[in-house]
C-alpha cells in the first residue's frame, strides 16, 4: 500500500441539500480520478457510496461513506454525507474528522434549507468551504443568479474562481479566472483553449474582482494594489490560499457530475487551497484539570472515532481520524 505524508493528504466532507447531487459528485470524482472504471447513477441504485439496501431502495444517502481518491500524487479522503435533515448526525460526525467542506449547490434550485444547515455546521466547526455549483447542464441553470443567491445568504465573500462555458444543454466546460483560460470537456479530460470572444469581457471583469477579493486577505498586497502596483500571479495565489484557509474567502466553482465536467479542476482546487492534514493543530483537554493544550502531529498517539457501523460480514467497524502519532493493526 502506498504511503502518504501528511502534506499529501486532504480530508474533505461533501455536503449539501438532499437532491443537490452530493452522491453524484462523489461518483464523478471517483471516476474522474480513475478510482472506479464505470460511473453509475443514483437512479440505478449502483453508486459506490450508496450501497446499503435502504439507500438503494429509496435512492437517497443514509450514511456518511468514505471515498478515497488519488489525484496529483495526493490522497483525498472524501466523505459523502446524506443531504436530508433526518441524518444530520452523519454530517456532524464527518465534520469532526475533516479539514474542509465541499458544499454542493444545485444550479437550478440554489441555496436550500439543507445548504444553510450544512453551512452553519461548517462555520461552527471552523472549516474552510468550497462551493461547487452542480447540474450546470440542466434546463434553467443560471450561474449568475446562483451567485447572487449565495451572496445574499452567505455574504460577499463568496468568490467565483470559474465561469461556465456554455449554458444548459450547451454547457461544455469552464473558464478558469485565475489562469484566464477555458477548458472544454473531452471524455474523461478537457482541452485547454483560449477564452471565446463572447466570454472575454465577462471573464476579464470577474478576474479583476477575484484579484480585488484575494488581496484583501493580505494587508501588504492590498496596500500595494491600492497604490496601483501590479500584483503577480504567484502573490494572488498565495492570497487566495490564505483567504480560503482562514474562511474569509469561499471559492465558487461549477460543473456537471452527470456530464463529468469540472471535476478534475475541482480536485485541483481542493489540493491547492485546502489544508493538508499535517498543518492542523488540535486541542486536547486534561480530564482532571480541565485545561486545554494545543498539540501537533508529532505529539503522542491521538485519534477520534467519528463513525461506527455494524457489518453483517465482519462485525463492528469503526472509522477514525488519526491526529498525531501512529496506529498499528491489532
Amino acid at each position: 500500500m502506498k504511503e502518504y505524508t501528511g502534506d499529501k493528504i486532504r480530508n474533505v466532507a461533501i455536503v449539501g441539500h438532499g437532491g443537490a447531487g452530493t452522491t453524484s459528485v462523489t461518483e464523478a470524482l471517483l471516476y474522474r480520478s480513475g478510482a472506479i472504471s464505470r460511473m453509475c447513477k443514483v437512479e440505478d441504485g449502483a453508486t459506490t457510496t450508496d450501497y446499503e439496501p435502504e439507500e438503494i431502495k429509496r435512492k437517497v444517502s443514509v450514511n456518511a461513506t468514505l471515498a478515497p481518491v488519488e489525484w496529483r500524487d495526493t490522497k483525498i479522503n472524501f466523505i459523502d454525507t446524506p443531504g436530508f435533515a433526518d441524518f444530520v448526525a452523519e454530517v456532524k460526525g464527518a465534520f469532526r474528522a475533516v479539514d474542509s467542506a465541499l458544499i454542493v449547490v444545485c444550479a437550478t434550485s440554489g441555496v436550500q434549507v439543507g445548504t444553510e444547515q450544512c453551512w452553519k455546521l461548517a462555520e461552527e466547526a471552523g472549516l474552510p468551504r468550497i462551493i461547487f455549483v452542480n447540474k450546470m447542464d440542466r434546463e434553467n441553470a443560471d450561474f449568475d443568479s446562483i451567485l447572487e443567491n449565495l451572496r445574499g445568504k452567505f455574504g460577499k465573500h463568496v468568490l467565483p474562481l470559474q465561469l461556465p462555458l456554455g449554458k444548459e444543454d450547451n454547457f461544455q466546460g469552464i473558464i478558469d479566472l485565475y489562469k484566464m483560460k477555458a477548458y472544454r470537456a473531452d471524455g474523461n479530460g478537457s482541452d485547454e483553449i483560449e477564452i471565446p470572444d463572447e466570454y472575454k469581457e465577462a471573464a476579464a471583469a470577474a478576474h479583476e474582482k477575484m484579484v480585488e477579493a484575494a488581496v484583501e486577505a493580505d494587508d501588504d498586497c492590498m496596500m500595494r494594489y491600492l497604490e496601483g502596483e501590479e500584483i503577480s500571479d504567484e502573490e494572488i495565489m498565495k492570497c487566495l490560499i490564505k483567504g480560503i484557509r482562514q474562511a474569509i474567502i469561499y471559492p465558487m466553482l461549477c460543473g456537471s457530475a452527470y456530464k463529468n465536467i469540472g471535476l478534475g479542476r475541482l480536485m485541483n482546487a481542493i489540493i491547492d487551497f485546502t489544508y493538508p492534514a499535517i498543518l492542523n493543530d488540535y486541542i486536547v483537554m486534561d480530564k482532571e484539570t480541565g485545561e486545554e493544550e494545543v498539540r501537533d502531529a508529532k505529539a503522542p498517539m491521538a485519534a477520534l472515532v467519528f463513525k461506527t457501523t455494524s457489518d453483517p460480514y465482519v462485525g463492528r467497524l469503526s472509522y477514525f481520524r488519526v491526529f498525531s502519532g501512529s496506529i498499528k493493526a491489532d
